[in-house]
């Protein structure tokens, strides 16, 4: 009898270890994941502003003939807008980028070759950087300290890279999806139905029908009673936090 109940014992200690070693574990994993999840780093997807302010932006990787008549009608309404441009886009369309410049516009970097920076190596990441900042600035004179992955791509490598050349990575609260070859009304309901003050809009500088989307949007902003400026006067420099959902807060 006695030896039953000490093997029953041993059992149940046994299977307290267990269940208090599970309880550990699953601990650990949360506290483990919680670790994570507040050391990930947010690009800027939108900005928390009052003054009814957005920003309009054009990637350009492919074709140039658009550009032109883009800023046409963003200066026709009194508006300034971004350009994300590449490098190999830079060495294509070198005297349009003076131009996107001295017509007031901005000229933010996109990377050099476009690739998949998240499964880059980080030398791969600092150079898709760096060649077409050095482009940019030698062009403009101005160090681009704006920056877009491409895909919208990032990973904390990335940002870390670029808060070290004191560059803020740039991502969209709408997406156009101008790219998709949508007809001009398309592209515009779809942009006008969400757009609101700090919203960061991403259009292609060379899609299909995004000069026929564009004054519609015109449009709706003036109706909406926005103002469509650059990035750079959309975000907050200095004294500001990022939020979970990549929304820029400036600190009180």
């Amino acid at each position: 009898m006695f030896f039953v109940l000490k093997k029953k014992s041993v059992i149940v200690c046994v299977c307290i270890l267990l269940v208090a070693l599970v309880a550990a574990t699953s601990i650990g994993i949360i506290a483990t994941s919680g670790e994570v999840s507040a050391k990930r780093l947010v690009p800027i997807y939108s900005v928390a502003r009052d003054d009814n302010k957005v920003a309009l932006t054009f990637d350009c990787a492919w074709g140039a003939d658009k550009t032109r008549l883009i800023m046409d009608e963003m200066e026709k309404n009194g508006y300034k807008c971004t350009f994300f441009v590449t490098g190999f886009w830079v060495d294509a369309n070198g005297e349009l980028v003076k131009e996107i410049h001295s017509r007031g516009h901005q000229v933010a970097n996109h990377s050099e070759n476009h690739l998949h920076l998240g499964s880059a190596s980080q030398s791969t990441v600092d150079k898709e950087i760096d060649l077409t900042a050095q482009k940019i600035e030698a062009l403009t004179g101005e160090y681009p300290k704006y920056f877009r992955a491409p895909f919208g791509e990032y990973d904390n490598g990335l940002i870390k890279s670029l808060n070290e050349r004191q560059t803020e990575c740039i991502q969209w609260s709408v997406d156009s999806l101008d790219w998709k070859g949508l007809s001009g009304k398309e592209i515009a309901d779809r942009v006008s139905n969400k757009i609101k003050c700090g919203d960061i809009v991403l259009f292609h500088n060379n899609s299909d029908h995004i000069l026929d989307a564009l004054p519609i949007i015109m449009l709706t902003l003036k109706n909406k009673n926005l103002t469509a400026v650059r990035v750079d006067e959309l975000v907050y420099k200095d004294n500001f936090v990022i939020n979970g959902e990549g929304k820029q807060i400036k600190n009180s």
